[in-house]
């Protein structure tokens, strides 16, 4: 991880951070239910289209030609043209229900399935028997349609995995894997293709194609000395790229395992329709239980044909499937969405802890500004001039990627001989110590001056201000310029429109600077001067004060704030794409730098939380009209088949409005 030199402040630095793991999301590792079907592999229509053909060939005949088949002897023309159409539809389940039996997870939603419908073909209901299985297998492949669609709102991720290399051999280039490929070598990528590497562009200048990684379709233009990443498309002249990362390291291989392990994080609605399902299930048994069997004991003329059939409708009904099935591919789907908008979030339990956010607290530099630095005015002291000061500072600042530095440098232009700079020490919090051509030089904010207890008389100047001594006598201060991003303003506005109450935003900038970005801004509150270790106990402060059901956000850049993210109740990581500690701490990453798409989250989280509720509301209620129906002996086997597959077939189809 890169370290953060400086802050945003007049020249205060904030510290190198180890490596913190994200707070502790427990994964839930309680088996949902068994699918049907491998969802993990590649869906074909066709292959699973062409089983329920066969089904319906059986199927159609028997229900037109019912009484003649009927009055076959023994039936066996009913059964002949039924039960190879049931155990075609229905092996699969039949199959799930007793291995689960096996396992001990006797009550799920295929137990139900194979009783209700083994016992219509006891009592010779083997038409409706049939029908359960059927329409259960037909609702089986909208869900497989559904999720297959949600697989797709991500595909593009995927296929920009990229499948080989051009590297530059002393004779010619050659077309190699990408895994093969070293650190150091020279890669040539062509117009058109993908670049299959993280990588500094060492010749060449062309535009990219990044809407795979950022969403972004405008294409962006990139030249000599600049950064490019896996997965981007070259589009018009011809790069040479040094490489800077292996394949398994590259930005892009770390996306894909984010975006294909989002699943396994869930959200606690879905805990709580696993939890729904496992005291659900037992009671519906019972309860057709008792149905069957107390009916006739208690009631004059009651038969036991009747009643047992009121229960194995019963039953039919009850079955879950459409809640268990509906409410993960809701959250699949959200998480789809806000990939195909550059918004990556680790699983459903960030996306649902989303809805709870009634703070949201900002770094400033990179964030909320451009953190595109420019040495704007150099102000010598005690003899020096501009041009010195500046490539006294260029020096000091040699081992530095901070942005500060490296505008600094960028202002200077000139070649540094590194053997100039000697016993090179960071101070956290405060600047940079080294020898440079046998003097100690010291660059920094304000507060190294004082600790080093340097006499000079510019303390309160605004703007982002980096002081430089020379053998403890004061040599002058460099400002350099920053700017909000074009969309910060609106990014604060659509937070407060959707009812975010609180937005802060942290720096360690000087008061003057905070106050004016924060006032042109909009942003209600500002903590000013903070080292790095501020931060996180302005966070901790703001997490105290916020209600037990309101969560608090931190949106930063990822590189040096892996503490404050992972200490926020949601931490996203603001144009994190090529830094590891984002994609690696956030819970969120934005692929793009645009703070707007922190209130387009959260607004894709309230969608699909809503989707998902609808879904609940919609099944339970149907379920619950039809249960009344069932015991009085109105809903019929077919109704008990809508009531169940109807449910899960709409409930699935509602579902999938959470990727648009």
């Amino acid at each position: 991880m890169k370290r953060k030199l400086h802050s945003e402040s007049s020249g205060c630095c904030n510290c190198e951070h180890d490596h913190h793991e994200k707070h502790n999301h427990n994964h839930d590792d309680n088996h949902n239910h068994d699918h049907n079907h491998d969802h993990g592999g590649e869906f074909n229509l066709k292959n699973e289209i062409l089983p329920l053909v066969v089904i319906l060939s059986l199927y159609a005949p028997g229900v037109i030609f019912e009484n003649q088949l009927h009055n076959t002897f023994y039936s066996i023309g009913e059964y002949l043209l039924f039960i190879p159409a049931y155990l075609l539809s229905g092996w699969s389940v039949l199959k799930t229900a007793g291995r689960n039996i096996l396992k001990g997870r006797v009550f799920d939603e295929t137990f139900l399935m194979a009783v209700a419908t083994l016992g219509a073909i006891a009592i010779h209901k083997l038409p409706e028997a049939v029908g359960v299985m059927l329409f259960y297998k037909i609702g089986e492949l909208f869900q497989d349609i559904a999720v297959s669609r949600s697989r797709n709102s991500i595909k593009a991720l995927l296929e920009v995995r990229p499948d080989y290399a051009n590297i530059q051999t002393e004779r010619e280039l050659k077309k190699v894997s990408p895994n093969t490929v070293n650190i150091g070598d020279i890669i040539v990528v062509k117009p058109g293709e993908k670049i299959p590497l993280d990588g500094e562009i060492i010749d060449g200048n062309s535009q990219v194609d990044t809407s795979a990684l950022t969403g972004e379709s405008v294409p962006r233009t990139v030249r000599l000395g600049e950064t490019v990443l896996a997965g981007m498309i070259n589009k018009m002249g011809v790069l040479n790229i040094r490489v800077t990362k292996l394949f398994d390291d590259s930005s892009i291989v770390k996306i894909l395992d984010l975006v294909q392990n989002a699943k396994s994080k869930k959200a606690e609605t879905e805990k709580f329709i696993t939890q729904f399902a496992r005291y659900y299930t037992p009671i519906v048994v019972f309860t057709s239980l008792g149905v069957a069997l107390l009916p006739p004991l208690f009631i004059a003329g009651a038969t036991s044909s009747e009643w047992v059939y009121r229960a194995l409708i019963l039953l039919v009904i009850s079955c879950p499937c459409g809640l268990v099935i509906s409410i993960p591919l809701g959250y699949f789907g959200g998480v789809g969405g806000a990939a195909k908008r550059g918004i990556l979030v680790k699983g459903s339990t960030f996306l649902d802890a989303l809805n709870a956010v009634n703070t949201v607290v900002f770094d400033k530099t990179g964030t909320l500004t451009k953190g595109v630095f420019k040495v704007a005015k150099i102000v010598p002291s005690n003899g020096y001039h501009e041009q010195e000061l500046l490539q006294l500072a260029a020096k000091v600042e040699l081992h530095s990627n901070h942005p500060i530095a490296q505008s600094i440098r960028k202002a200077y232009g000139g070649k540094i001989d590194e053997f100039e700079v000697r016993d090179y020490e960071e101070i956290p919090g405060y600047g940079i110590k080294a020898k440079v051509e046998n003097r100690v030089v010291i660059a920094g904010s304000d507060r190294l001056l004082h600790r080093e207890n340097i006499t000079h008389a510019n303390c309160q100047l605004e703007g982002t201000v980096i002081h430089l001594a020379v053998d403890n006598i004061y040599a002058g201060y460099i400002v350099i310029a920053d700017e909000p991003k074009e969309d910060a303003i609106q990014a604060i506005q659509a937070l407060k429109g959707m009812g975010v109450e609180k937005t802060v935003m942290l720096t360690g900038d000087n008061q003057a600077i905070a106050s004016r970005i924060a006032q042109q801004l909009g942003i209600d509150a500002y903590e000013a001067e903070l080292l790095p270790e501020g931060k996180v106990n302005a966070i901790e402060k703001l997490l105290s004060t916020v209600g037990k059901h309101s969560k608090v956000a931190f949106v930063g850049d990822g590189i040096n704030d892996a503490p404050v993210i992972a200490r926020a109740d949601v931490g996203i990581a603001m144009g994190g794409l090529g830094s590891d500690a984002a994609i690696e701490t956030a819970d969120i990453v934005i692929m793009t730098d645009a703070p707007s798409k922190v209130a387009e989250a959260i607004q894709i989280a309230r969608k699909t939380r809503k989707i998902v509720w609808q879904n609940i509301g919609f099944a339970l209620a149907i379920k619950g009209v039809f249960i009344g129906l069932g015991i009085l002996g109105i809903a019929t086997m077919w109704e008990a088949v809508f009531a169940d597959v109807g449910v899960a077939m709409l409930a699935i189809l509602n579902a999938t409005r959470a990727m648009k």
